[in-house]
């Protein structure tokens, strides 16, 4: 299924949604970065760095991470 993005998502993408969030942490398991942490990224919008026009997850791991992010 395609998703534009967070806000184009509806409750019949519930599952999906959950789907992409468990593959990630496959992904991050597969990577051996599960123990020390990552972080899950979804851009929404221009503002929000979206420049792919459909719902995606970045996983970024293998350093450490400032809050708040900038």
């Amino acid at each position: 299924a395609h998703i534009d993005g967070v806000n184009a998502a509806t409750r019949s993408d519930i599952e999906l949604l959950g789907r992409l969030i468990f593959a990630a942490a496959s992904v991050a398991r597969q990577l051996k970065i599960d123990q020390e942490g990552y972080r899950l990224v979804i851009n929404e919008g221009e503002a929000g760095g979206q420049s792919v026009q459909h719902l995606h997850i970045h996983l970024l791991g293998s350093r450490q991470f400032d809050w708040p992010p900038g």
